[in-house]
């Protein structure tokens, strides 16, 4: 046990250590400040503005923002499901893969535009080399640098002053990949190479096993996606098992360093924003309030894995008992902090299957995507739902002493409370509709491999895991049915432009206002007072929204593990 808190400290602290510089990285690439990239990639970049006819000066109003951003990803999501359906007449396909079914090819299409990730298929045996590299890894990049962009047209918001204009969408997203996304991922890429993780373009091998029988070992370029499925938040593995494969995630040292891939631009967020607003206290509540909720989230996650199920207990089978489910090489300690890490950050990267965890355990993973990317969230857009709660905070502050609420020097009105509003109404309207729909109808109960309340909760997972662009599974549902594939589908794009819309708006209504000079009636949000009562609006507005739900799931299976009883 004290291994394992000693493993979930040192990750912190490097954690920390790592974001700081990173945070500062990305306000310089973003301010446009000199970098010691910019020899090699300012002609790249120049270049790609000159062959897609794009004016880097040219500024967009939030509404041009916003359609260009739809359109590119709706042309993204048409390629990767052609892409699907021919690629077994394309190249780089030695297993000689046919083309994947149009509702399969519907929801990962779908499911890779917005960052999700949900894999309802299995890569090895559906996906060729061709198809993994040239659509999920592509996807990977732009998604994430889709993210990043709607973070920096929000900030924007908050810096200009009296302005239409929150930016250009083609730069922030070249910038990102260019800038951010390909080093780190290059760098990333040849450590996990050195570590073990498989590299190549080889047909699966065939094998002999110690007991005399054959098996199959697949094998593909593994390694360059997983870098960015890592930092870019993404979580779609190139194998099935996802991380829990060894040829993905080899060692406890691999373990931890892509824990660390995963958290770090987020974690790195909340110190550009303090940098780009020019006001470092304001980056540094905000992360406090992150890890705050991260750790303790972790805690609970953590001690109901390692205390585990009292039943088994009962049965003489002492600790390992908690391993059921995981992999013996990352422990109970690597195990629960990779599941915090991935939900809190709504990567959807997985080292072991969530449908094994306590109930208390997988209430709180389950949370985590339910609150809407806040705890860190996706890249980008973690930082935009933790603004939108911050808007809310500062709204009810406002309430409570009688004064019109302000943020960041600019006044929170009607029209940012409604988008803010929007932004949270609707990816959880999203999530207890389509759960309400498929406990109701035979086509959703089919697919549940429990009954009872946890039979709910791999349903009330996946529809949260799709709406809250996470992408991880309780794995204890078969989701790969034309109903799930499709209702899916469109809960992801709901999820994801249902948030990105209304923080683009909030966006350029913030940047169209005067900034208001601080007064002696000021809520001061620079303190750690505002960072409580943001960790508690984020929370209560949670709870109000998603209790009678949970109740009904893991809370009532884990009252009844409690009573020794299954189902």
């Amino acid at each position: 046990m004290w291994f394992d808190i000693l493993q979930i400290l040192i990750y912190l602290i490097l954690l920390i250590l790592l974001a700081i510089p990173v945070g500062h990285y990305i306000a310089r690439v973003f301010n446009r400040e000199k970098t010691f990239l910019d020899p090699v990639l300012n002609p790249i970049e120049e270049f790609f503005y000159k062959i897609a006819r794009i004016n880097p000066t040219k500024e967009m109003t939030w509404k041009e923002y916003a359609f260009s951003l739809t359109i590119f990803n709706i042309c993204g999501i048409v390629f990767l499901y052609i892409l699907q359906r021919i690629q077994g007449i394309l190249p780089f396909n030695p297993q000689h893969l046919k083309a994947v079914r149009p509702d399969l090819a519907f929801n990962t299409a779908v499911s890779f535009v917005t960052n999700t990730n949900w894999q309802s298929y299995v890569g090895e045996r559906q996906l060729s080399y061709f198809t993994q590299m040239v659509g999920l890894t592509v996807q990977n990049f732009l998604s994430a640098a889709t993210g990043m962009a709607v973070a920096l047209a929000l900030i924007r918001g908050f810096i200009r002053k009296e302005t239409p204009y929150i930016g250009n969408f083609w730069v922030d997203m070249t910038r990102t990949v260019l800038w951010l996304l390909l080093p780190l991922s290059f760098v990333l890429a040849i450590v996990l190479v050195s570590q073990g993780v498989i590299q190549n373009f080889s047909p699966y091998l065939k094998i002999a096993t110690l007991e005399g029988k054959s098996q199959t070992l697949p094998m593909g370029p593994v390694a360059s996606q997983e870098a960015i499925k890592l930092l870019g938040t993404n979580g779609g593995g190139f194998f099935g098992a996802n991380s829990a494969h060894p040829f993905e995630n080899p060692s406890p040292l691999t373990n931890f360093i892509e824990m660390l891939a995963i958290q770090i631009i987020p974690a790195a967020m909340p110190i550009a924003f303090g940098r780009f607003i020019k006001n470092k206290k304001e980056g540094i509540i905000i992360l406090n309030v992150m890890l705050v909720l991260f750790i303790l989230d972790t805690s609970i996650i953590y001690l109901s894995e390692y205390y585990g199920n009292p039943i088994i207990h009962s049965l003489g089978i002492s600790q390992p008992a908690a391993l059921e489910g995981k992999e013996v090489r990352f422990g109970i300690g690597g195990s629960a902090l990779f599941t915090s890490v991935t939900t809190a950050v709504a990567c959807g990267a997985v080292n072991n299957m969530h449908d094994s965890l306590t109930p208390l355990a997988g209430m709180i993973a389950l949370l985590q995507i339910m609150l809407g990317e806040v705890i860190f969230g996706g890249i980008g857009v973690g930082l935009c739902g933790i603004l939108i709660f911050a808007i809310f905070t500062v709204f009810i502050i406002g309430l409570m002493i009688g004064r019109t609420p302000e943020y960041l020097g600019k006044k929170i009105e009607a029209k940012e409370i409604k988008m803010a509003t929007l932004a949270v109404i609707i990816p959880s309207a999203a999530i207890l509709l389509g759960s309400a729909l498929s406990v109701s109808i035979k086509e959703g109960l089919s697919s549940i491999s429990n009954a009872g309340p946890h039979g709910l909760t791999e349903i009330l997972y996946a529809f949260s895991s799709a709406s809250g662009n996470n992408g991880s599974a309780f794995a204890g549902l078969k989701a790969d049915t034309a109903y799930y594939n499709i209702l899916l589908g469109i809960v992801m794009l709901i999820g994801r432009f249902g948030t990105i819309i209304p923080s683009l708006a909030i966006a350029g209504s913030l940047a169209s206002k005067k900034r208001i000079p601080v007064s002696a009636g000021t809520f001061q949000s620079a303190t750690p007072i505002f960072g409580v009562l943001l960790g508690l609006v984020i929370l209560i507005v949670g709870g109000l929204t998603f209790f009678p739900a949970i109740a009904l799931g893991p809370v009532l299976e884990h009252l009844l593990m409690l009573l020794h009883k299954l189902f």
